[in-house]
């Protein structure tokens, strides 16, 4: 948006007294914080709709080629401020709502997260339809909207308990409802022939209705649509079970649609979670690709065409359906033969790989996948069998066998680019799990290293430190993250230091302030802050932290008066509802703060801090105050992490194993500015081979196994609700806890030894912040448009 198009103070101020009055139905006196948000949000929203409109029509006029990114998550967090941000609003609407008498951050902090996501997978969704705003590219972004989205996390007795979220129980300002973009998904029912030809008659349906939110990009020129689908009955009430008698029968429909898209990843622990989930992602899946051939067919008309002017992107293996999905529509619905619609679907589709581990990589049975996709199913096996007869692969490959189907192995074989996201990670996809598809296709994988938006996780989250960098060399940065590297030659600079440290200092104090004040935590500001915020899971190694934690509380106890470094330990992060041992971690780590904390001895040296129902904009706050990010997993089993880079373009220094984007980090960063320990990807797999690895390594660690034996001696509450806990550190430990225990703690007193030389910190912080260019999500997206999608930006 040039500068002589955005709005002034006056002109804000005005318009949301119009949307008070006019939307809200609200006079001044009677408004409440609610009323005055959701003002605003209209006015920052009507700011939005021209550049939106405009690249829609840019994108139709100029027959450009589309990116189409389909997701199950898109954890976008708050809206309100990023959009401020990004249309570069700042000053005139904190100048507006000054003139109305508001507190702008209580405006800013009334928005409830918007509960589409879990972790890092959504995180990397919202960082990159912002990315490809910022680059107007085109694009839309398909997602489900779910009403309740993961849960919210609250604690009882230190442990998790799961609540709905309630986010949609308020209006929400950003989206417009599409009544006129709705398809029909249909589940289950027979495949029958029909003069040659597959006709599918399903036994349920329902309406995919869109949402759509503009997504707007750095300076306000270009917006695209995250399109999210609504799951709505076909048939509203069956009156006439209803009117018998029957009130519960004749809801059914309208049951079955709001199950669809009411959770993210509903437990699938059980056959019913299962079905619920392999329904979720082909009405995503489903709703996403009709609603793209239908615009192709609008535009364009000739098939042939389709992979010049559609790139779909498969975010994971949730959406691996869309191979069959698409080659569906070709064969059944436009008439091509096989080959045909098979080639035009796979010339389309691109698949990024998240992870390596066996459990994550989907496999439904072939029985489930028969009975709630039956048309479906019939492809895949046709798919397979092309590919088994063109490829000459061994006979342990393919997609389907063991009576599963391998969703891992269907993206793979129906997608033209394969990438990883990271250089290890894309690495050990070659190597491990792809490994023999990749020798059958060489070239087909390639490495695109995640990044995250500098907008909002700079600009907007840490605005003390923004603007010593727009002080120090000019505001270009924001879309250029490179242009940080021009703060290498004041890396030595003492003012400069100084006027760093004062900004993280600030950071810390208001996190002390608020968030840690609510959990009756106050710590030192100039104590470490050092935090672990992630998605609770057992190769994350938040155990390793906890167990450190609490053989450095033994330590301090020893010697209370010895050369100790004060630290607050601060965990954030959910685990799922049926991964019963991470929930167990959970639970040590409350216990373990509640014994700690109320330790005269050593409350002042050490205390823990886990605020419940982690989120994006708690991250928000903990990112910008830490001095330590905790990025710990085993080597190996991380693919990529994107918190890694948020902490380090904040100024934090890592302490870490060269896992995922670690690596580039550390390189990137120098080495001398990193705080590395354990073993490689390599050496992790040769341990985890070797038999009594954990009980050898326990052995031979004095701390670790004095950590283990106080929480076998009930230090931290009921020993019992640990014995299965232990049992596995000691005797099975997969992801090398005891392994990598004594280094880690070494690295921890490393750690306690260069904070002590503050101005050699701030040094190691600045020339973080300085190298840390390349983790921006524009170029990632960059890579994207030029190695996958094939895919030029568009002239607004």
């Amino acid at each position: 948006m040039p500068v002589s198009e955005r709005p002034t103070a006056e002109a804000l101020r005005d318009q949301i007294l119009h949307h008070l009055t006019h939307t809200q139905g609200r006079g001044p006196e009677f408004a409440t914080t609610f009323d005055w948000r959701l003002a605003v949000s209209y006015t920052v929203r009507d700011l939005m709709v021209g550049p939106w409109v405009g690249a829609i029509r840019a994108a139709r006029d100029q027959g450009a080629k589309r990116v189409y990114y389909l997701s199950m998550e898109f954890l976008i967090g708050r809206i309100l401020g990023d959009a401020i941000i990004n249309l570069q609003l700042e000053p005139a609407m904190g100048q507006a709502l000054q003139m109305l008498g508001l507190d702008e951050q209580v405006i800013l902090d009334d928005e409830p997260d918007a509960a589409l996501g879990n972790g890092g997978l959504g995180r990397l969704a919202a960082c990159f339809m912002e990315s490809l705003s910022s680059l107007s590219c085109p694009a839309f972004g398909y997602g489900i909207r779910y009403e309740h989205g993961l849960f919210r996390q609250r604690f009882e007795g230190g442990q998790q308990v799961e609540t709905p979220e309630d986010w949609l129980n308020q209006p929400h300002p950003w989206e417009f409802v599409r009544i006129d973009y709705s398809y029909e998904i249909g589940f289950k029912g027979h495949v029958e022939t029909v003069d040659g030809r597959a006709v599918w008659h399903p036994g349920e349906s329902v309406i995919a209705r869109a949402y759509d939110t503009p997504v707007i990009g750095w300076g306000g020129d270009w917006a695209n649509s995250l399109r999210l689908w609504g799951a709505h009955p076909t048939t509203l009430l069956d009156l006439g079970r209803f009117n018998a008698g029957d009130h519960t029968a004749a809801a059914e429909p309208e049951a079955l649609a709001r199950t669809l898209s009411r959770v993210l990843y509903p437990d699938d622990t059980t056959e019913s979670g299962k079905e619920l989930r392999l329904k979720q992602e082909y009405f995503l899946t489903s709703a996403a690709l009709q609603d793209i051939l239908r615009r192709f067919m609008a535009e364009h008309g000739d098939l042939a065409l389709l992979p010049g002017k559609v790139a779909i992107q498969l975010n994971d293996t949730h959406p691996a359906i869309a191979g069959p999905e698409l080659i569906r529509l070709l064969m059944d619905e436009h008439g091509l033969p096989f080959e045909r619609a098979r080639e035009l679907a796979q010339g389309c589709l691109n698949y990024t790989n998240h992870t390596l581990l066996p459990e994550a990589l989907e496999r439904w049975s072939t029985w489930l996948v028969g009975r709630v996709l039956p048309r479906h199913m019939q492809i895949i096996e046709m798919i397979d069998d092309h590919h088994r007869q063109t490829s000459g692969r061994p006979a342990h490959v393919g997609i389907v066998h063991g009576d599963q189907v391998h969703m891992g192995e269907l993206a793979f074989i129906m997608a033209g680019r394969v990438n990883g996201v990271s250089a290890l990670h894309t690495d050990l996809v070659r190597d491990t799990v792809f490994a023999d598809l990749n020798r059958l296709h060489p070239g087909r994988i390639v490495n695109q290293t995640n990044g995250v938006t500098p907008r909002r996780w700079l600009r907007m989250s840490n605005p003390a430190l923004a603007g010593l960098l727009d002080d120090t060399i000019g505001t270009g940065w924001t879309a250029d993250l490179d242009l940080l590297a021009g703060l290498e030659p004041h890396a030595d600079d003492a003012g400069f230091l100084d006027r760093l440290r004062a900004a993280k200092r600030a950071n810390k104090v208001a996190l002390s302030n608020g968030l840690l004040a609510g959990l009756g935590v106050r710590p030192d500001p100039d104590a470490i802050f050092d935090v672990q915020v992630k998605r609770i899971h057992e190769y994350k190694r938040q155990l390793l932290n906890v167990l450190e934690t609490i053989a450095l509380w033994h330590r301090i106890h020893e010697d209370p008066n010895g050369d100790w470094t004060p630290r607050v330990k601060i965990f954030g992060g959910k685990a799922a509802p049926g991964y019963w041992l991470a929930k167990s971690v959970i639970h040590l780590i409350n216990d373990v703060a509640a014994t700690i904390n109320d330790d005269p001895v050593t409350r002042d040296l050490l205390q823990i801090a886990y605020p419940p129902n982690y989120n994006v904009s708690m991250a928000e706050d903990l990112i910008p105050a830490a001095d330590l990010s905790e990025q710990i997993s085993t080597a190996g089993k991380e693919a990529s992490g994107t918190g890694n880079m948020k902490f380090t373009m904040n100024g934090a220094l890592t302490i870490g194993t060269l896992d995922g984007a670690n690596v580039e980090i550390r390189e990137h960063v120098g080495a001398e500015n990193f705080f590395l320990f354990g073993l490689t990807a390599e050496e992790a797999a040769a341990e985890k081979s070797r038999p009594g690895h954990a009980r050898a390594a326990i052995e031979a660690s004095e701390d670790m196994k004095i950590a283990l034996q106080l929480i076998a001696e009930g230090r931290f509450g009921r020993a019992e609700s640990y014995y299965s806990l232990l049992d596995r550190t000691w005797n099975d430990d997969p992801f090398l806890v005891a392994s990598d225990f004594d280094a880690y703690f070494a690295a921890q007193r490393d750690v306690d030894r260069v904070y002590r030389d503050q101005a050699g910190w701030d040094r190691m912080a600045a020339l973080n912040i300085a190298r840390s260019g390349f983790f921006s999500s524009d170029r990632t997206i960059r890579g994207y448009m030029r190695d996958i999608w094939d895919v030029p930006p568009v002239t607004p």
